[in-house]
């Protein structure tokens, strides 16, 4: 296949902002737009050129796609996505998967046996950071790594808050949106597997009703690594960061938890400090690109939907941990 055409599921904001233009810039083709507003549907087509726009999810999968981008709240990801998969479209689906563990997997299941590619867009594993973090560790420049630090604390925008800060029926709060990335990027530059998190959240007054704004924890992994996160939807003036810290040196990237092609990063060790080489590219037109090598039969996505399964059992366990006080164990099931 080597024109893909794409349905969208849901008019949303990361749509309009990265991926329109990455599945373009990937040489696919969005057909269809879906949103339950018509005049949002309408509006959305007009302004993106997008030849179609509908009211239903029958609809978008009659016409005539290949594949199917899922943007929409996080408590709809998964009828969406058995509905594709039923349908024999490939899937594209935000994270979280679900609201839980079950319903995650039934999707990925459901993917496997229609025989269709499942991704999860967890753009930050396509950062040219991490992906520099994950090739120095494993040539063994900082040695054994011994510990690990994500600062993802960022200031939520107004045109995002919405939801995210008022809806628990909809995955609210900074963990599900936020820490459930630290988790995938975690995995993916470590290279192995959470096995259990700890974590105390704030609910600062952004967030109503006591959702969650604001999140710091620890996550240990199976080589006894123990990792820090800082996530938060409230703090205006704060740098992002991820760090690795082994036996023999310190791997520092700055300004990398973010959707933009940007950061740095610096490797120390006993001679001195060096700035790594970096080829930075558009996180989403990476993964893009990386999907239609999967629906090609060549590879497979940057992030699998067993990646977006493992990324929210780790969000799980810290929900959970916030609400007990007690080290949670992470338990994906896969």
């Amino acid at each position: 296949m080597n024109h893909v055409r794409w349905g969208l599921i849901g008019a949303s904001t990361i749509a309009r902002e990265w991926m329109i233009d990455a599945i373009r810039a990937a040489g696919g083709e969005v057909v269809a737009v879906m949103s339950n507003d018509p005049e949002r549907a309408a509006r959305f087509a007009a302004e993106n050129r997008i030849a179609t726009a509908v009211t239903s999810l029958d609809a978008l999968l009659g016409s005539g796609i290949d594949a199917v981008y899922i943007s929409t709240t996080n408590e709809l990801h998964c009828s969406q996505t058995l509905a594709a998969a039923a349908a024999g479209k490939h899937v594209l689906c935000e994270k979280p998967l679900a609201l839980n563990l079950a319903d995650a997997r039934r999707m990925v299941d459901a993917c496997k046996a229609a025989g269709i590619v499942m991704g999860t867009n967890h753009h930050l594993r396509n950062a040219a950071t991490h992906r520099v973090l994950r090739a120095a560790i494993k040539q063994g420049w900082i040695g054994r790594p011994l510990f690990a630090r994500v600062f993802h604390a960022v200031y939520l925008p107004p045109h995002l808050q919405g939801w995210r800060i008022t809806t628990p029926g909809a995955g609210a709060g900074v963990i599900m949106d936020i820490t459930v990335h630290d988790a995938d990027t975690l995995r993916f530059v470590l290279d192995e597997e959470p096995i259990a998190v700890t974590a105390f959240s704030q609910s600062s007054g952004m967030a109503a009703g006591g959702i969650e704004d604001g999140v710091m924890g620890v996550v240990r992994f199976r080589s006894g690594l123990i990792a820090q996160f800082h996530d938060a939807f409230t703090t205006k003036f704060a740098t992002t960061g991820f760090e690795v810290h082994g036996s023999d040196g310190s791997l520092i990237a700055t300004n990398c938890m973010t959707q933009r092609p940007v950061g740095e990063v610096l490797l120390r060790t006993a001679a001195g400090e060096e700035p790594l080489p970096l080829d930075h590219e558009n996180l989403y037109a990476r993964a893009v690109k990386a999907f239609h090598i999967a629906i090609r039969g060549d590879g497979t996505p940057a992030a699998t939907g067993e990646d977006g399964v493992r990324a929210m059992a780790v969000a799980l366990a810290a929900l959970e941990s916030t609400a007990t006080g007690r080290v949670v164990t992470v338990v994906p099931g896969l």
